[in-house]
């Protein structure tokens, strides 16, 4: 029980971290931050093929897990690259 109120004090706590962290962030520093996010979500995919692959014949829920965990992630970097792609587009000059 204890452990679980640690873990929930962990999670309010990085969820307030994070509230403050963002909301500070100047718009020049977005697009590379958000650059860099896509990164650690293309590192989410190697755990989600990970886990996915990792199911044995007895407990096909991780495999469906993981492949949910895979599809949501590949989700997250394609379309984080496009808004990326979309930002940078705005700064170029038009001719």
């Amino acid at each position: 029980m204890e452990t679980l109120v640690l873990l929930l004090l962990l999670f309010v706590i990085s969820l307030f971290l994070g509230i403050e962290l963002i909301t500070k962030v100047p718009a020049t520093l977005h697009t590379p931050l958000m650059s860099g996010s896509n990164a650690i979500s293309g590192i989410t995919i190697v755990g989600a093929i990970l886990a996915a692959g990792n199911g044995d014949g007895n407990n096909q829920l991780v495999t469906i897990l993981g492949f949910i965990a895979l599809t949501l992630a590949t989700i997250n970097v394609v379309g984080g690259y496009l808004v990326t792609n979309r930002m940078l587009a705005m700064f170029k000059r038009k001719d």
